[in-house]
């Protein structure tokens, strides 16, 4: 048998590393590409250790790594907190001093979304290494609907439809200021946790005052 020449020896050597190559790397899993999410099916993100899954928001990138924090994100927090809190303050007056069903169901509603927001918040804000505000810190939150000291004591003191009213007006004005917080934040934010609940807040707090308009209309003069 005639022996191979050179140049036929070094083309199979050749093809023999390429086909190697291509073949390794069909063998590889293909990398997961950054893809907005847009009108197909529903995609869940893993949320953090111990929290549930959530469905990705349209136009959101999945794949793409998390923004950090910005200065915005932390005055959001850290106004938010107080606010919620004095929210708190209000609804924890209602059992006492109203028997008005609707009253009370405004309430309710309002405790059970601001109290997790409050730890959740807090909760961010301490991974950042910051303190939430001290209980009755009220200054962060100045400026966006926060009742006075002196309508928190008329509050306190008002019974049956006199306080139904000035809950409603206390609070509608206090929902603004919460709704125009979370705009800022969803204007100026980074972090996408923060502007998730901000989005939320804006949402649902949206909803709440035109329902707390629609009551005050309806209750007796």
């Amino acid at each position: 048998m005639e022996a191979m020449s050179v140049g036929s020896r070094s083309r199979t050597v050749f093809v023999t590393v390429m086909t190697t190559f291509v073949l390794a790397a069909c063998s590889q899993p293909p990398a997961q590409p950054v893809r907005p999410i847009g009108t197909e099916a529903p995609v869940l993100v893993p949320g953090s250790p111990g929290a549930p899954a959530r469905t990705a928001t349209p136009g959101e990138r999945i794949g793409q790594p998390p923004k950090a924090a910005v200065a915005s994100d932390v005055r959001f927090a850290e106004a938010m907190i107080p606010h919620h809190r004095q929210a708190l303050e209000m609804t924890s007056l209602v059992k006492d001093r109203t028997t008005t069903p609707a009253i009370r169901a405004i309430a309710g509603a309002i405790t059970a979304a601001q109290t997790p927001e409050i730890k959740a918040m807090s909760g961010w804000l301490t991974a950042l290494g910051r303190q939430a505000p001290a209980e009755h810190a009220h200054e962060q939150a100045a400026g966006y609907g926060m009742a006075t000291t002196q309508e928190l004591n008329a509050l306190r003191a008002a019974r049956g439809t006199a306080f139904d009213r000035l809950f409603l007006q206390l609070m509608t004005r206090h929902h603004q200021g919460a709704v125009k917080m979370a705009g800022e934040e969803l204007a100026n934010g980074r972090d996408q946790r923060m502007r998730m609940l901000a989005k939320d807040v804006y949402s649902g707090q949206s909803i709440e005052i035109a329902r707390m308009r629609e009551l005050s209309k309806s209750l007796p003069s």
